[in-house]
């Protein structure tokens, strides 16, 4: 086990360094202080004592306080954050010595840039409710990105630097990894403490987790400024979804023939079971773990895998009908009690609601559409249900396990079954039962390109990934 006496987090402005400490003061056993030296204030903004020690003490002098932060008091691991405009004197320190951990945040110097002018611009550089979260459309300006880039750049060399020749090592963790409990429990390993996270807290939100193009007012220019830096990667979709799983549970495999389907909720699941059962007469095989799955595998040489992707309005509709309308018992009524009292959703009492006005019920899918948004850019304490996860993730997370062979869509579902049963050695397949989307009709009553864009903003990297165009009723293509 690491004999570390305490742990620095090296970060700078706008790089998740609020979300990181709140999680790691949830760690039982771990205190994180705050900005202990930084010039303008000691630990937090509003304090003037940090540890009994003042600020005016601390400015003329940092190892007291250092010396308080280190040696585990009451068997707690204490650090703080640290900038590289913080007081040089205590880096000199604390860099060489192996006894302080350290954690080094990351993010693309880009996105911080970008972010730190909005923070500057809306006087909002912490968000614990969405609702109250600031936006704003600022300019780049490439001279000051140039002198941000360079001082970012320096001082992680001088960090690297300061690790190598000393023989130390440092835990890495990037912004885009912050809500990943898996990791966040890794550093706790690596602090060698025995408390670990059950879950993230989600009290600090993420701001502004729009594409950068919406963000920037002089974007274009942006892009010549930076056309050079093909690391900064602007045309990504953001992505704050947390990793997931391959979802070896949810797999169906036909009953006799050497075929898997990775199903992705609130689509055509049942539909398709339905036709498995239909190819060999016989009930799907259902409820796998990790080890009866590989030992299907492999003994079926030579099988193959699919799955079938909705559009993401249809799907997001089917999901709040299914899960937000009706309650099923898996745990969906805090999430609707939630958007009643945070969103302000307009949906009566009761266990099965079915709203009698279609405008009513537009106005209602409007809300959930943009609380899908926040939640899938984890801005909310709820958790992003596989019922809505994009399905971009969801593929992500199958293919640590299995990669499917076929990525089928919903409108050529029975084209797709065809020819993968084909490959199997069906010559002459099941005709796909229709089922259409219970739900279709009344998405078609109430649909316009306002709901449509609220779609393509929660569902950013749906849209791009597969090419989804306007959604339209499967009976109209």
């Amino acid at each position: 086990m690491p004999d570390f006496d305490s742990f620095v987090v090296f970060a700078e402005m706008r790089t998740g360094s609020n979300f990181l400490e709140t999680n790691l003061n949830t760690i039982p056993g771990v205190a994180c202080l705050g900005e202990a030296f930084n010039s303008q204030f000691i630990g937090y903004p509003n304090l003037t004592e940090l540890l009994g020690i003042s600020y005016e003490d601390r400015l003329d002098d940092p190892a007291p306080l250092l010396k308080k932060i280190r040696g585990k008091p009451d068997g707690v691991l204490q650090g703080f954050r640290f900038f590289s405009n913080h007081d040089p004197r205590v880096l000199g320190k604390i860099l060489p010595d192996p006894k302080v951990a350290k954690i080094i945040l990351t993010r693309n110097p880009i996105d911080s840039y970008i972010s730190r002018k909005i923070a500057l611009a809306t006087g909002q550089w912490k968000v614990t409710n969405i609702t109250k979260a600031r936006r704003e459309v600022v300019s780049f300006d490439s001279p000051e990105f140039e002198a941000h880039l360079q001082a970012h750049q320096e001082f992680q060399l001088t960090l690297m630097h300061g690790l190598q020749v000393t023989g130390q090592t440092a835990f890495y963790i990037d912004y885009d990894d912050l809500h990943d409990l898996q990791v966040l429990n890794g550093l706790a390993a690596f602090l060698g403490v025995a408390g670990r996270l059950e879950m993230l807290d989600q009290k600090v939100k993420k701001q502004n987790p729009e594409d950068i193009a919406d963000k920037v007012e002089n974007f274009a220019e942006m892009e010549q400024s930076l056309a050079r830096l093909d690391r900064f990667n602007l045309s990504r979709t953001p992505n704050f979804e947390p990793r997931r799983g391959p979802g070896v549970p949810g797999y169906i495999a036909a009953g006799k023939s050497n075929l898997l389907y990775l199903p992705i909720l609130s689509g055509p699941v049942d539909q398709v079971v339905g036709w498995l059962q239909a190819l060999d007469n016989v009930a799907p095989i259902q409820d796998f773990t990790m080890r009866s799955m590989r030992q299907w595998m492999l003994a079926r040489p030579g099988h193959r895998s699919f799955t079938v992707l909705r559009h993401p309005l249809a799907r997001a509709h089917d999901a709040f009908c299914q899960h937000i309308l009706c309650e099923d018992g898996q745990g969906f009524r805090q999430i609707r009690n939630n958007l009643v009292r945070q969103f302000n959703m307009p949906i009566p009492e009761g266990d099965v609601i079915v709203h009698a006005d279609d405008l009513l019920h537009a106005e209602a899918f409007k809300i959930f559409l943009g609380f899908l948004k926040a939640n899938l850019s984890s801005q909310t304490a709820l958790r992003i249900d596989p019922s809505w996860a994009s399905q971009a993730n969801l593929l992500q997370g199958f293919a640590q396990f299995v990669v499917p062979d076929m990525v089928l869509r919903e409108d050529e579902l029975a084209e797709g079954l065809a020819l993968i049963s084909m490959q199997i050695g069906h010559s002459s397949p099941p005709d796909l039962q229709p089922q259409p989307d219970p739900h279709a009709a009344r998405l078609a009553r109430i649909y316009s390109p306002a709901l449509e864009g609220l779609a393509r903003e929660a569902y950013a990297r749906d849209y791009m990934a597969f090419g989804f165009g306007d959604w339209r009723p499967l009976s109209a293509i």
